[in-house]
């Protein structure tokens, strides 16, 4: 088949590999335009973009109506990955087959642009991926196929975004023969239906009256954007990694010790360990090499 890509972000880059060395033509790539990015603010290319250009492959960045038509005209069918552009019933006719999505969850749970950092922040201990015909809603087309994977413990979302990218690029093949095969997708369930909203920095913000593994669950989730974060003495700090590893001293949330060299925090539950910071302004660090700057004193919080 003659297929192109509408995607962004890197999830879409291992279907991208697959599709170049497999029997289908990859027509062209569609992301999104150029953006500012860092402290200079200097236009950068989507990271699918910057893959594309490096292999001369030909890359279209539609910034208006007319743009996106002619985008995904000559496909038979289009892959959108983490495309990041609303798509109008008008651009979902134009290709034969229509439109496929990769979604990194099991539909009909999570819908919506943050399924993995929802499904670790509730503690989840099972996701996976979902291929889909693009129907004119959220997330609610009829589903070709569905794997299933365990998450690892203490797996950041950012490590569970990578494995299920190369999960689902594995299962586009099995989709392109159901669909030459003239076989339907199945209509998603209207049991089990949930939403997975954009994470917003506010939501972040780490609570540390809540339990030990609420918290945990949550560093993992928000790792590495947007960033579970606190704040020390006016100052914000990521919290990159944390352990479930208590002192034998009793902290009150938020109150910090130093044991041993290693940086404790009290929650609602036990204390846990954290291992890696980032913080305003700096790279990231370990919590030790933070603690020697930081120059601690008996009963120092975290806000």
């Amino acid at each position: 088949m003659i297929v192109a890509v509408a995607a962004t972000a890197d999830v879409a880059i291992p279907t991208l590999e697959w599709l170049t060395k497999s029997k289908h033509q990859l027509l062209r790539v569609i992301t999104t335009p150029d953006s500012k990015t860092g402290r200079g603010k200097v236009m950068t290319p989507s990271p699918v973009s910057a893959w594309a250009n490096a292999r001369n492959l030909e890359v279209v960045k539609p910034d208006s109506p007319e743009d996106m038509m002619n985008a995904f005209k000559g496909a038979d069918i289009v892959l959108a990955i983490a495309y990041g552009r609303i798509l109008t019933n008008e651009v979902l006719d134009i290709s034969k087959h229509g439109f496929l999505n990769l979604h990194f969850s099991l539909l009909p749970a999570y819908r919506g642009a943050a399924p993995v950092q929802r499904s670790i922040l509730n503690g989840d201990v099972t996701t996976g991926i979902s291929i889909f015909k693009i129907d004119e809603n959220l997330d609610t087309g009829p589903i070709y196929i569905q794997k299933e994977f365990k998450i690892p413990e203490n797996y950041t979302s950012q490590e569970v975004l990578f494995d299920l990218s190369n999960l689902g690029a594995s299962s586009f093949e099995a989709v392109f023969e159901m669909i030459e095969q003239g076989i339907s997708p199945t209509v998603q369930s209207t049991e089990g239906v949930s939403f997975a909203p954009k994470i917003t920095k506010e939501e972040a913000k780490i609570n540390w009256i809540l339990p030990a593994k609420r918290i945990i669950d949550s560093v993992r989730a928000f790792t590495p954007n947007p960033g579970a974060w606190t704040s020390h003495k006016g100052l914000i700090l990521k919290i990159a990694e944390v352990i479930q590893n208590s002192t034998d001293q009793k902290l009150q949330p938020g109150t910090l010790a130093v044991v041993d060299k290693k940086l404790f925090v009290g929650t609602a539950t036990e204390s846990i360990e954290i291992r890696r910071i980032v913080p305003a302004g700096k790279k990231e660090m370990s919590a030790s090499d933070w603690i020697n700057g930081a120059r601690l004193v008996e009963g120092e919080v975290f806000g």
